[in-house]
């Protein structure tokens, strides 16, 4: 409380505080004057602004520098082939070899059919090579019987003559009747006429083996045909993996009838990924083949940055590929920009290092600083792997060659 002094004047007491210096400057009545701000403390702020603003100017120059040389998107997805295993046959799944997420090398065997129908197939092909080399020994030996009979009928003309030209020169004498002579001419004919036909029958049984042997006959090299074909039947009731990589998307079931074109599985190879880049279609300018690139995954979170190479750009945007492509010729058209896939390539040994999966997302930054390249790849790189083609071809000719070895007989 402030000490006060009561004076009385007249009848009414007068209150005089004591007020301390403090109260005393607080009072409106008592309070200084505003004091006025500093040129130089005014001077020294407008400074630091200016300072600030000049740092963001360069800042802001210095990035679009930087940035005229790089272009860069989050549009971006990994990329792969994508190896379909189907059956070439109809059969029965016996048995399954490798299921998802399982690694598996190239020429491995995932799946086994039943063989027992294509082993009969194969064993009713090689059977009737063995009948067709028969019977191309069988027309050999028509063609030499043929020829045995022109030559008695070749005999019996000549017979038939020489009785003719005899009973005419004793027709002459009177010592043979007309009659006798008539039917040594009939004889004659005859003999001619039958002569005609041997050489007909020769002639009809060569056709078929002439210029030929048994191992290049036409009949015989259709029963080989045949059989190479049930061999190559039979070799697909057992399907080895065309690639080495990852088993995806196994539709198959054990014990399930499949027929031929039939989707099993899916293969995919995880060291030749690529990803495709969706760049908007103002950042195509300065876009060419071979430019390196960075590529950091979601799945690493930017911790690992991957290295590639820019292949070439795709052929039209997205939107051009569509199921439904836009139609813009509308009275309310409003442009769009258009993205454009562009393909990456990645170095394999950083994809076997740190894998990726298809389908997943990552960021791209081109470093587009070297333009001497063009903007379309002048060859796409092959794909990995090679489909397991038949590879029995040796066995099935030893095989062949000892069923028309078998068929040929000692005569021949």
């Amino acid at each position: 409380m402030n000490d006060s002094t009561h004076k009385f004047e007249g009848n009414a007491p007068v209150v005089i505080e004591d007020l301390s210096p403090a109260e005393t400057m607080t009072r409106p009545d008592t309070a200084p004057p505003p004091a006025r701000a500093r040129p130089r403390t005014r001077r020294r702020a407008f400074m630091i602004l200016g300072v600030v603003v000049v740092l963001g100017v360069i800042a802001y120059l210095v990035s679009r520098l930087f940035a005229a040389s790089v272009q860069s998107t989050d549009d971006a997805y990994v990329g792969g082939d994508v190896v379909a295993i189907t059956a070439r046959e109809s059969g029965t799944v016996l048995a399954l070899n490798a299921d998802n997420t399982q690694q598996v090398t190239r020429g491995q065997p995932l799946i086994e059919l039943d063989p027992a129908t294509q082993d009969i197939a194969l064993a009713s092909a090689e059977a009737d090579l063995g009948r067709a080399v028969r019977a191309v020994r069988s027309e050999n030996s028509a063609v030499d019987e043929a020829g045995a009979e022109i030559a008695q009928a070749r005999a019996s003309l000549d017979r038939a003559r020489n009785d003719y030209t005899r009973r005419k020169d004793a027709a002459r004498e009177g010592a043979v009747s007309g009659e006798e002579l008539a039917h040594a001419g009939d004889a004659v004919t005859t003999a001619d006429a039958a002569l005609r036909l041997a050489q007909a029958r020769r002639a009809q049984a060569a056709s078929s083996v002439s210029g030929t042997t048994i191992s290049d006959n036409p009949a015989v090299l259709a029963a080989i045909a045949n059989v190479r074909r049930a061999a190559i039947g039979r070799s697909y009731m057992k399907i080895f993996a065309p690639v080495t990589g990852v088993v995806a998307q196994r539709t198959v079931q054990i014990g399930q009838r499949v027929a031929a074109g039939t989707p099993l599985m899916a293969v995919v190879p995880l060291d030749t990924l690529w990803v495709d880049a969706n760049f908007r279609e103002t950042q195509l300018r300065d876009l060419r083949v071979g430019q390196p690139v960075e590529i950091k995954a979601d799945v690493y979170g930017g911790k690992i940055i991957f290295h590639g190479r820019l292949l070439g750009l795709g052929a039209g945007s997205g939107s051009a590929f569509s199921l439904l492509p836009p139609q813009n010729a509308t009275g309310n058209w409003i442009k769009i920009v258009q993205r454009v896939p562009v393909r990456i390539a990645l170095d394999p040994r950083e994809l076997r290092e740190h894998p990726l999966r298809i389908g997943l997302s990552v960021s791209a930054r081109v470093d587009t600083s070297d333009e001497s390249g063009s903007m379309v790849a002048a060859s796409a790189p092959p794909a990995g792997g090679r489909q397991a083609s038949f590879e029995g071809n040796a066995q099935v000719d030893a095989r062949i060659r000892r069923i028309i070895a078998e068929n040929l007989g000692h005569g021949a």
